[in-house]
């Protein structure tokens, strides 16, 4: 006959009684708290108390009566829950629970020392934050709530959000009774997250299902502007595995958010929160600082180890204090509850007109009509099987979101109202896009790809598409290494379930290209730089110092796919743009001359040392040292390009010494691309100096053919299968071998032609590094013919080289 329990009476066996939230903060209080988890101190009404308000009010039976017309189609949703929210508003709390409440309160004053305190009452149904079904936003809560009569009026106000039109739709699409469930209200502190800032974390990637990564959204004011989608939050991402290493700092994303509005409490006695524009300086400033971030993702990462799964978890910080706090934590619901071993792979046949961009969420493509909505009182406008386009997304949306081919919102961030609900119905969604719903037009036919990495797009017109799905559950253990090419970060995670041992070319040009955007020798001498120029990379580096930019994004990058497969190695190859490539970057064109041929020009190992790009250079290795030594990434092997002769190899790797990359230091290796003919026909020497060799067939064929492989008319001539390039190939792996070091190949060749993976096989080749797409196919070509081999010749014959470079292991 309980009515009020306090948080540090109860624990997670208690949802019966207290609902999936509160029995959450229960058992965080109860088991982390003294981990220096910090939850905010209150109490929470009992589902039985709910009950006896039920019964003490006579409701139960004329509220089965309005479910029951809503079930047989008497009445509309929107009249049900209506009906059913005035009964309760209606009722009244027994003098018993009346007192159990306001003593509550009064004791938490005591504690907070505070006469009235302000507090948040938050709903916490009894089948909410289960394993399967998230409920999250379906109930009310109410913040900066003052006062006895307030709470009362709060509490009651509580009770009837269980009947509003989007929770009574939730509960029908997850199968639950309405009668079935109870309602329990917890009362909190309140944390003035108004005066600094709040979000939301999950402990893995919320579109891919990474599990490796925290993943924190962050806003100025009160959490809801990030929940509703109000906003399009700062995100970071750490990498969970080095946040308990000693020192680490593995902060591998650090996007900042418009944030152009923040919630902050009501100075108008009638209202309790408010909305107002963000200020400037706080729109271009980061809500956390690093010290805090890294706080937080440790917190997570150790919610996450009590619960044993993934959690989804609502944080703020105090702005009088300056102290951070966990709000509440659910079980995540949709990647938790997916099958494992296989994923589905989306590609786009053909590219049209790009419309608009925004947060991808989830990895699918859609084709529809759009159906425009701007306001909830239209959704019965929406037609099945279009493309929802609206401003921003909350729970009254839910029925006719599960309809929707796919969503397009105006705002919003990667956690939502409109993510985290398109996430569990499985609809494809680009969101934040700024300005859908005055880009497209009703009934305009639009393709919706959320399969390019963390950037969906919306293309004009209905695009062709295949869906695929990889299973990766049954694959073959091979003896040669398998790994992948990467080149883009922000699509690195969504190939997290290949078994793949590691990423055998990381392309550090793609970052600068399509992440930093500046010319290397740019952030390092912007001085040098014409007035446009100049104005583009300040802006880039939001008022900082461009090289510091430069490096920051860089560091995250590399970062971001060195964390892939951790703790396989990421070999990181340094930028190896042409001249022509450099020149197009920002301010490109006041550090670059014009080449007649830039495939044979400077690029590569000849820049690293030279005085024209020394200091870009320098840039480059800065950034290196941060992922390895302050990051904690010490499976990065840095990889040279285009390395002419062992003179020009010392001379890189002196540069690289002198920039505090010293092979052989803290367990530092730096690989030779082996890519020119005389990489293999001076390979000794080669060897001599570096750690390992990666084939790149591509240069290897144009050289020695003598065909450029940019050249449409030589096209048929250019064929990486060629007899005297694969004579070359065997050649550098029996020369790699007999020094010692280990040679794999990072060309595209065994990712184009089938026939390739079991040449490489043959001639001994320790390491494939595949496109991703092409992994598993490649994979069972390597198994198979690792397997003739084996069949051929069952034990190593040590008067036969040839066999025994065939058996070579890759561990």
């Amino acid at each position: 006959m309980q009515d009020v329990i306090w948080f540090n009476e109860i624990g997670i066996g208690d949802v019966a009684r207290v609902g999936g939230k509160n029995a959450s903060l229960g058992e965080m209080t109860r088991a982390l708290t003294n981990k220096g988890i910090r939850v905010p101190g209150g109490f929470a009404t009992t589902a039985g108390a709910y009950r006896r308000f039920i019964e003490l009010n006579r409701l139960e039976q004329p509220m089965q009566g309005i479910l029951t017309r809503l079930k047989d189609g008497e009445i509309a949703l929107r009249e049900a829950g209506r009906s059913i929210r005035s009964l309760i508003l209606g009722g009244t709390f027994s003098p018993a629970m009346t007192r159990s409440l306001e003593s509550a309160y009064d004791r938490l004053a005591a504690e907070l020392g505070v006469d009235e305190p302000a507090v948040a009452v938050r709903s916490s149904a009894t089948a909410e934050d289960l394993g399967d079904a998230s409920f999250a936003g379906q109930q009310e809560t109410f913040l900066n709530v003052r006062g006895k009569p307030a709470l009362l009026d709060a509490c009651r106000r509580c009770y009837a959000s269980l009947f509003t039109d989007r929770a009574i739709s939730y509960r029908e699409l997850k199968g639950f009774g309405h009668l079935d469930v109870s309602l329990s209200v917890g009362v909190q502190h309140m944390v003035r997250a108004d005066l600094a800032g709040s979000g939301v974390m999950f402990t893995l990637d919320t579109e891919t299902g990474f599990p490796n990564v925290v993943v924190i959204s962050a806003a100025w004011g009160l959490g809801e502007t990030v929940v509703q989608g109000l906003v399009d939050p700062d995100r970071y991402v750490l990498f969970k595995p080095l946040l308990g290493e000693g020192g680490c700092s593995p902060l591998i994303e650090k996007s900042l958010g418009a944030k152009a509005k923040r919630m902050i409490l009501a100075r108008h006695p009638d209202e309790r929160t408010q909305v107002v524009p963000t200020a400037i300086r706080q729109r271009k400033a980061n809500v956390l600082n690093d010290a805090e971030i890294l706080e937080l993702g440790r917190w997570g990462v150790l919610i996450e180890a009590h619960y044993g799964r993934p959690m989804d978890i609502e944080w703020a910080k105090d702005g009088e204090t300056g102290l951070l706090y966990i709000l509440q934590a659910r079980p995540e619901t949709v990647h938790s509850s997916r099958k494992p071993g296989s994923f589905e792979l989306y590609r786009l046949k053909s590219k049209g007109p790009v419309l608009l961009r925004g947060t991808a969420i989830g990895t699918a493509i859609a084709v529809g009509e759009t159906c425009v909505i701007r306001s909830p009182k239209d959704i019965h406008k929406f037609r099945d099987g279009a493309v929802l386009v609206t401003d921003v997304t909350n729970p009254d949306w839910v029925p006719i979101m599960k309809r929707a081919a796919g969503i397009v919102t105006d705002h919003g961030g990667s956690t939502s109202h409109a993510a985290i609900v398109s996430r569990e119905l499985g609809v494809p969604a680009v969101i934040g896009t700024s300005d859908a719903t005055s880009v497209l037009r009703e009934g305009q036919p639009i393709t919706l790809s959320c399969a390019e990495g963390e950037k969906g797009t919306v293309y004009d017109g209905k695009l062709a598409f295949t869906r695929e799905t990889i299973e990766t559950g049954d694959l073959p253990e091979t003896r040669t290494a398998l790994m992948v090419n990467l080149a883009d970060p922000a699509a690195a995670f969504r190939w997290w379930p290949l078994p793949a041992r590691g990423v055998g070319l990381a392309r550090m040009e793609f970052i600068i290209s399509s992440g930093i955007k500046m010319h290397p020798m740019a952030a390092a001498h912007p001085e040098r730089l014409d007035p446009k120029a100049a104005r583009q990379v300040r802006r880039l580096a939001n008022g900082g110092d461009p090289a510091d930019y430069f490096v920051d994004t860089l560091s995250m990058g590399i970062a971001r796919l060195a964390a892939l497969y951790h703790p396989h190695p990421a070999i990181v190859r340094l930028s190896d743009f042409k001249t022509n490539e450099y020149a197009s970057l920002i301010g490109g064109h006041c550090f670059e001359t014009v080449e007649e041929n830039p495939m044979l020009g400077f690029r590569g190992a000849s820049r690293y040392y030279s005085e024209r790009y020394c200091d870009g250079f320098a840039l480059e290795c800065r950034a290196l040292k941060r992922v390895r030594e302050e990051m904690g990434f010490t499976n990065v092997i840095v990889m040279v390009p285009f390395c002419r002769t062992p003179a020009e190899a010392d001379k890189v790797l002196a540069a690289m010494a002198g920039n505090g990359l010293r092979r052989g230091e803290a367990r530092l290796q730096i690989y030779m691309m082996c890519e020119i003919p005389s990489n293999v026909i001076l390979a000794d020497a080669f060897a001599a100096r570096f750690d390992g060799f990666s084939i790149g067939s591509n240069d290897l064929t144009q050289l020695i053919l003598g065909v450029d492989r940019d050249a449409a008319e030589l096209a048929s001539l250019f064929d990486e299968r060629d007899e005297a390039v694969k004579r070359l190939i065997e050649q550098a792996i029996e020369t790699a071998h007999r020094s010692g070091i280990k040679v794999g190949i990072c060309g595209q060749a065994p990712s184009d032609h089938p026939e390739y993976a079991p040449f490489l096989v043959g001639a001994g080749i320790d390491s494939m590094s595949l496109n991703p797409d092409s992994f598993v196919k490649t994979l069972g070509l390597v198994a198979r013919a690792e397997a003739a081999i084996r069949e051929e010749t069952p034990t190593v014959d040590s008067a036969s080289p040839a066999k025994e470079k065939r058996l070579l292991s890759v561990e």
